[in-house]
């Protein structure tokens, strides 16, 4: 097996949904807390719907392809499906990983950057549409994110202390 799937290339050769939609009902930017690359994501919502999404980002070809496969997993579907499992931040790592296939140890970071953007996106078009009940499930959503990357850099420390 090569140190990166086909599948993860060829999302990073040709990758899907790249752009910005203008008047976006959701965005988000957020930055890589290990390695500095920052992800854009826009959505379309009707009727509780994503039906269409975008992305901009300046990283590396886990970043990239991270990106583009997440688009291409949520797009038409609704919100519910994307954030109303209790545990969807590990759905969507599992089938991003899916789609991607085995991504090199060193960039265990890029995915769930890609996961996070598209949370805070959703949690932004909750924001405007006045759902505070769901805006807060998805915040824990988006600090279980967060929790994940400081046991994995905590847990880096320890190997290279």
């Amino acid at each position: 097996m090569s140190e990166i799937d086909q599948k993860l290339l060829e999302h990073f050769r040709n990758p899907r949904n790249v752009g910005i939609i203008e008047n976006a009902d959701g965005y988000a930017r957020v930055e890589n807390p290990v390695n500095g690359y920052t992800t854009d994501m826009y959505l379309q919502i009707e009727n509780g719907q994503i039906r269409d999404i975008k992305f901009k980002t300046l990283g590396c070809t886990v970043t990239i392809a991270s990106a583009s496969a997440l688009t291409d997993i949520v797009k038409g579907k609704t919100l519910g499906e994307v954030v109303n499992s209790s545990d969807s931040f590990n759905k969507l790592l599992e089938l991003l990983q899916g789609e991607l296939g085995d991504i090199p140890e060193k960039n265990w970071h890029c995915p769930p950057t890609a996961i996070q953007t598209l949370l805070i996106a959703i949690c932004e078009y909750y924001r405007k549409n006045s759902d505070e009940k769901t805006v807060k499930k998805i915040e824990k959503t988006i600090n279980e994110i967060e929790y994940y990357f400081e046991k994995k850099l905590d847990q880096m420390d320890k190997i290279y202390d």
